[in-house]
């Protein structure tokens, strides 16, 4: 069984409280993720004085506070996410976090991280992603707000050195919070697959179900966020699950691997008891004296399959009967 990676995405729905950033790693570790990833930047590297806020962020913020000033109040230091590292490691669960800046890159080292995340606003970045190719870390790529050019493009800078494609992950993604159902479009991933990477999707839509779909159709990772309360004020924890809805589709995930099964074609074990029973024979559908010819009018096909296959239907035809047969006898 090849199992899906499921990230729960916490980002920053701790709210800049470590206290909180341990709790949402303790509903990753319970829901079964096999990642919880955070996001790691330096608030004045990333926003200058002037960048507006997202229409979400505008409706899920205080209008007092400016998008720096929001990305400050959400920010984590080297220490705490040191600490986080760590503490995913007791409780059993990987971690990963979304470089957003140079700086804040260099210190991955310290995290002891499967995989280098790079967020969809970073995809035309040049520096950054030259930087990234210089590490010898499998890449998990967003690729919100993008078209096939520019995921080439990036996909071409970032295998420039020691990176090959199938160490690179891109995730499908809409940079919409939430996203529209009719502008998730899965289908993309059929696309990208063809550009010779791990494919896999990052859902911004509300619910599980987009995820599930996802799952179905082949995607290698699946990145959701979630937090404690939808309600809690903050950008992001209007569009993420709460933990029952984590748990249920990491759940769904998980069937879905199972049911994904092999690719071979053959019969499995659990329905060759029933073989006997649904498949057919050969059978007498009236009384046939031996010596007698077999003919449309005398045989015909019904279960059980212990007899002559009906394979065999027009063989038999026309062949003589070398005993009597009363109905329903196989033949």
């Amino acid at each position: 069984m090849k199992k899906t990676i499921i990230i729960a995405e916490a980002g920053v729905n701790h709210n800049g409280s470590l206290k909180l950033a341990k709790k949402l790693v303790d509903i990753a570790s319970k829901s079964g993720s096999d990642y919880v990833k955070f996001q790691t930047f330096k608030s004045n590297l990333v926003f200058s004085k002037s960048t507006p806020k997202a229409e979400y962020q505008k409706k899920t913020t205080s209008n007092k506070i400016t998008a720096l000033q929001m990305a400050k109040n959400l920010e984590l230091n080297e220490n705490q996410h040191t600490y986080l590292s760590k503490y995913c490691k007791k409780k059993k669960i990987g971690y990963l976090t979304t470089f957003h800046d140079i700086e804040s890159l260099k210190d991955y080292k310290k995290f002891k991280i499967d995989y280098i995340k790079i967020g969809s606003g970073d995809i035309n970045n040049l520096p950054y992603l030259r930087e990234v190719s210089k590490i010898n870390k499998k890449i998990i790529l967003s690729t919100g707000l993008s078209n096939l050019q520019e995921v080439k493009k990036a996909i071409k800078i970032l295998t420039r050195k020691k990176l090959s494609k199938k160490d690179l992950i891109i995730l499908h993604c809409n940079s919409a919070y939430p996203t529209p159902l009719k502008d998730a479009n899965l289908n993309v991933m059929k696309t990208l697959k063809k550009l010779g990477t791990k494919v896999g999707y990052s859902d911004h839509t509300t619910g599980i179900e987009v995820s599930i779909a996802a799952a179905s159709m082949g995607a290698e990772v699946i990145e959701k966020h979630f937090t404690i309360n939808k309600k809690l004020k903050g950008p992001d924890h209007k569009a993420s699950l709460e933990p029952q809805e984590l748990f249920k589709m990491v759940k769904l995930i998980r069937n879905i691997d199972i049911a994904k099964g092999s690719s071979i074609k053959k019969p499995t074990p659990s329905e060759l008891i029933n073989k006997k029973m649904v498949r057919k024979s050969i059978v007498a559908i009236k009384k046939i004296k031996k010596g007698e010819t077999f003919d449309k009018t005398n045989i015909f096909i019904k279960r059980p399959a212990i007899g002559i296959s009906p394979m065999k239907f027009f063989q038999i035809l026309g062949k003589k009967a070398k005993k009597e047969y009363k109905i329903d006898d196989l033949i």
